[in-house]
């Protein structure tokens, strides 16, 4: 199914050599119903939460009717044993760029802001209800939940509800990648 897709990356750091220099809330330069699916790994949490309906509402713009969003945000909900114990610095998990805290996961990657890299500060945070909440604002026919073992969040709006129950197997898949 996702063998012959083809990537096209958007970022507002130049260093990340995207394919398209632009905010997730402005993706005009982006033709509507152009895409079959758009991927927002952990980048909708470096936005305000006012904007992240915008941001949502410019990828239901750019899909193409058949087509998908997928959302990976961190899981606030996960640490919050973290929070009550005072382990908010304490490593929850390993992740290839080195230990991440239940501070990162809230604030920001403390070593990418440590370096002046301040788009990567968090500026909203989500819970399953919150994200929920944000993708419900704009018009999906469908959107399927998940939390991941990776204490991440991890959604899939359907702009058309899945023909069938391949199509819908396959959606779930996605949330698990």
């Amino acid at each position: 199914m996702f063998a012959e897709w083809r990537e096209f990356r958007v970022d507002v750091d130049p260093a990340s050599t995207p394919d398209l220099l632009a905010d997730l809330t402005d993706l005009s330069a982006i033709r509507s119903g152009s895409a079959d699916a758009v991927w927002m790994a952990h980048c909708v949490e470096h936005l305000y939460l006012h904007q992240v309906t915008t941001a949502i509402e410019e990828a239901h713009r750019i899909l193409a009717d058949d087509g998908f969003l997928c959302v990976l945000v961190p899981d606030l909900q996960s640490i919050g044993d973290y929070l009550v114990t005072d382990r908010l610095l304490e490593p929850v998990y390993e992740s290839p760029a080195g230990p991440i805290t239940a501070h990162d996961m809230i604030f920001g990657y403390g070593r990418d802001l440590a370096r002046g890299y301040a788009n990567m500060a968090h500026k909203c945070g989500f819970t399953a209800g919150t994200l929920l909440q944000k993708l419900k604002e704009v018009p999906f026919a469908e959107t399927i939940l998940r939390r991941r073992p990776t204490r991440e969040l991890a959604a899939v709006a359907c702009k058309l509800a899945p023909a069938n129950i391949a199509q819908r197997q396959a959606l779930l898949a996605a949330l698990e990648l």
